[in-house]
């Protein structure tokens, strides 16, 4: 039996992870975790409330500063131990991902493989210099910065890349000197867990990390009312991000939110395309179309247009959609049945205004077809409203100047892409895209361990990723030396 869990009835039963402890809660509840594929019961998670909260707080507060003042070739270590438990662990953690979040085995095989190279570029980022020195303007002195650990930091996880989106934040914190309280979501707590057991058998310091599932209301409140939580790193829906943005701002904790997208990929006339489709199609089915990134708008130029759509089209059509566990299936379950309402409400509005359903805007139980649509404008609810599902919406432009029109005409930015042979159009339009992140002949979809993630507008607000997220993490101090004896005038 492992220490995180305990098979009760042939059903896993999960602990929380306090300061290195694998535990139950105070009131020994749990919440059950299903399969989204079959809505068969996965696991029993104890669930976390104030008292479990106030501990995990207490640990991190009491042990960051010895962690910071670790030389730096032991805390690396402990990093590239973590990498080696990760490989050894990646089947298991994989077949988690199929399970619990309705993963894909491509998809949760990435999501395993970028940590795997997280937690190695995390180790090298320990090394890096971040001070620097600079002149003075006072005789005999001279100034330099350095950066030193906030002290806790609390990250609140999404459903949809549960363990790729958890550990960046866990990861990246833990290299920068702070400890870390992370609360997974409600939906993928096993997910947040298998973290803990990757750094628990890393011989992480006890104390440093907590993983603590549990009601998001109850748990966030403790956090924010919490001085020693310096910060608040968060990943999900825009609406939520809003309402934490204010809470941190009550008590000046610094906070970086990853939220939404509506992601534009613009297709110009001289695009290959079938390059072009095959982008397209990987931007938005990806996980089922649940990724905050996906082009879930897809801008194509006149003299293409109709080939575009009549390509597009039979390549969604083409996907399988059923059991992730299934090596062919492209298409399986949104996490939450209740999403394909969502879907078809912003499919029928746009079909009662005029636009072309292309394919798709069927569903049983929780999966939902692809569907494309045409002709959408922006009196739309789906041209400015996120899916979070299989959808996109294919839109004619005469030129790139109105593609970038259209494509900046929306409240996120996020990510966007530009398919294109004209590199000064494309450069054009990488300067003028209001998004956080452009990628040229590429999809919406891109990310690495070492990139500055992160949106503009409703989309976000701060970076993720390597020494950006160690920056946003940290305190610039300034540090000043005088040689000799200073002069002053009284």
């Amino acid at each position: 039996m492992s220490a995180s869990f305990e098979m009760i009835n042939g059903i896993p039963n999960y602990n929380l992870y306090i300061a290195g402890q694998w535990t139950r809660s105070l009131r020994n509840e749990t919440t059950e975790s299903t399969n989204p594929a079959t809505g068969e019961l996965f696991a029993r998670v104890q669930q976390a409330g104030v008292a479990e909260t106030e501990k995990a707080i207490t640990a991190a507060h009491k042990s960051y500063k010895a962690w910071f003042e670790t030389p730096v070739s032991a805390r690396e270590a402990v990093f590239l131990r973590a990498a080696d438990v990760l490989a050894a662990k990646a089947k298991d953690i994989t077949e988690v991902l199929v399970a619990e979040s309705g993963s894909v085995f491509g998809k949760a095989g990435f999501e395993v493989g970028y940590c795997f190279d997280l937690l190695r570029t995390a180790a090298a980022e320990m090394r890096r210099s971040p001070g620097e020195t600079m002149p003075l303007t006072a005789p005999g002195q001279f100034g330099f910065t350095i950066r030193q650990p906030l002290g806790v930091i609390a990250g609140i996880a999404p459903f949809n890349a549960p363990f790729l989106l958890a550990m960046k934040k866990v990861v990246l914190a833990l290299a920068a000197g702070n400890g870390f309280v992370l609360k997974p979501s409600e939906l993928t707590p096993v997910t947040g867990l298998k973290i803990a057991e990757v750094f628990d058998e890393a011989g992480l310091p006890h104390g440093l990390l907590s993983v603590i599932p549990g009601p998001a209301a109850e748990i966030g409140a403790a956090i924010f009312a919490d001085p020693r939580v310096r910060m608040i790193t968060f990943t999900g829906s825009t609406h939520t991000g809003r309402m934490l943005a204010v809470e941190a701002a009550k008590t000046l904790k610094r906070f970086t939110l990853e939220m939404g997208g509506k992601s534009p990929l613009i297709v110009l006339g001289d695009a290959d395309v079938d390059y072009a489709v095959k982008a397209a199609a990987f931007g938005i089915f990806f996980h089922q179309g649940q990724v905050c990134m996906a082009n879930s708008r897809i801008l194509v130029e006149e003299p293409i247009f109709d080939a575009f759509c009549e390509r597009f089209a039979a390549v969604a059509q083409s996907l399988k959609v059923g059991d992730p566990r299934e090596p062919d299936t492209v298409i399986g379950p949104l996490i939450r049945g209740t999403q394909c309402a969502v879907i078809d409400g912003h499919v029928e509005d746009a079909v009662s205004k005029g636009a072309k359903l292309m394919c798709g805007a069927t569903h049983k139980d929780q999966y939902y077809w692809p569907t494309v649509l045409s002709g959408v404008t922006s009196d739309m609810r789906i041209f400015h409203e996120e899916s979070f599902g299989p959808v996109t919406s294919i839109i004619k432009v005469r030129d790139h100047e109105e593609a970038l029109e259209i494509a900046n005409a929306t409240d996120y930015g996020l990510s966007s892409g530009v398919i294109t042979n004209n590199m000064q159009k494309a450069l054009d339009l990488a300067f003028g895209l209001e998004s956080g992140m452009v990628h040229l002949n590429d999809c919406t979809v891109s990310d690495e361990p070492h990139v500055p993630f992160g949106g503009v507008k409703n989309s976000g607000y701060g970076r993720e990723g390597g020494r950006f997220s160690m920056e946003e993490m940290t305190e610039l101090k300034w540090i000043t030396v005088q040689r000799g004896q200073r002069a002053f005038p009284i």
